[in-house]
């Protein structure tokens, strides 16, 4: 395995970890790895990003096997340059991953094969926004970014196979950050043709030269935008009331007919961050807010990790409250499912997989949730905010 012997204070003239991966690749040798094999006939298999115990990082897949006290397993990992966030499942197996915010990789993988990782690495101007999805037949890739020199944000087409952009359209706002294709039911008005584009603008102000330095906050501008499919034109734009609230991460319920949006808080008061709501719904029409949690003295510290629909409606996971919040269909408050440092999720066959530091939970919104245990291999790791399923 090929390992980051980059020091944490770089010495004048020695190469940046990204020209040194460079190097490696012109020269034909491995910039990554393949790790060890799980039990095989795993029940549940997760794509993930994560932060080793020892600081460097990975992207892959880890499963769970059928035992119910099964631990969670390293199947397959990659070792990436630098924090990974969002890890999309194409549909050949194969899988695609870019860095967190301001990043500059991508990554296309076909985890458990000889076939080396394809890399790509942003052009000057750009910088990735951490998220990729991909076209229904796994052809096109669609990233979120920001244009470096005037801090607009914009979805990029990349041709799967090669990684190169072949179209831009702007998401007509800044910090734009995930982005989902909407579902037949929520917009039956595009069947025989490509379905429309949701992309959630962040709103939060940075610059190039400060990287994820907040600035100018009273100047957010946070909005969920609708993009044609075909050509990226604009069909809608929303906004909450309260400006202060950051639009993030999004998860569609199982009918496709709501979107769910998990919220970021930017208030400068201390106390009306921590008691702000981490759940939005958008129904096509309109933008609200859910009901908030119930006002304690830290309540859910306004912070939405992560997203996902769940059999019993919505959970956010919310890792500076250590637990999951947990809402019905329509939005009304459930309770906090306890899960220190929790923050990725991810729906299987309707129920919740949750990731917290040392253990994670199989139907963590349920009755009874289940209780796995990390394997040594993960021990110490803090996975990042997104799991996705990649099959049972």
């Amino acid at each position: 395995m090929a390992t980051d012997v980059t020091p944490r204070t770089r010495h004048p003239g020695l190469p940046t970890r990204r020209l040194a991966l460079q190097w490696l690749g012109l020269l034909g040798l491995p910039c990554s790895a393949v790790a060890q094999a799980a039990p095989a006939g795993p029940q549940t298999r997760l794509a993930a990003a994560w932060q080793q115990a020892d600081g460097g990082y990975r992207v892959g897949l880890l499963g769970v096997g059928r035992d119910p006290a099964a631990p969670l397993q390293v199947l397959h990992a990659l070792e990436v340059p630098t924090r990974a966030h969002g890890v999309h499942v194409l549909p050949d197996g194969s899988i695609v991953a870019t860095a967190r915010r301001p990043g500059d990789w991508l990554v296309h993988w076909q985890p458990g094969t000889a076939t080396p990782p394809r890399w790509h690495w942003v052009d000057p101007s750009r910088s990735f926004n951490g998220h990729v999805i991909a076209s229904a037949d796994g052809s096109a890739l669609y990233t979120t970014e920001t244009d470096v020199d005037t801090g607009a944000s914009l979805v990029a087409m990349r041709d799967a196979g090669s990684l190169e952009t072949v179209a831009e359209w702007p998401t007509h706002g800044i910090d734009a950050h995930e982005l989902r294709w909407a579902p037949h039911a929520f917009a039956p008005e595009a069947a025989g043709r490509a379905a429309p584009l949701i992309v959630a603008n962040g709103g939060v102000p940075t610059a190039p030269e400060t990287g994820r330095v907040k600035r100018d906050l009273h100047t957010m501008d946070s909005s969920l935008v609708q993009l044609d499919g075909r050509t990226g034109a604009l069909r809608g734009q929303w906004r909450l009331a309260d400006p202060r609230l950051s639009l993030r991460h999004l998860a569609w319920n199982a009918e496709g007919s709501m979107l769910g949006i998990a919220l970021q808080a930017e208030h400068d008061d201390a106390s009306a961050r921590a008691q702000a709501p981490v759940l939005a719904l958008f129904d096509g029409q309109r933008l609200r807010l859910a009901e908030p949690a119930p006002p304690t003295p830290a309540a859910l510290r306004g912070y939405g990790g992560s997203i996902s629909a769940t059999a019993e409606g919505w959970a956010v996971s919310c890792p500076r409250a250590g637990g999951i919040a947990t809402f019905s269909p329509q939005g009304s408050w459930r309770g906090l499912v306890e899960l220190p440092e929790v923050c990725a999720l991810a729906p299987a066959a309707g129920r919740l997989w949750a990731a917290g530091l040392d253990h994670s939970l199989q139907d963590a919104a349920g009755a009874a949730p289940l209780r796995h245990a990390h394997a040594s291999a993960l021990a110490g790791a803090r996975m990042d905010n997104h799991w996705t399923l990649a099959g049972r």
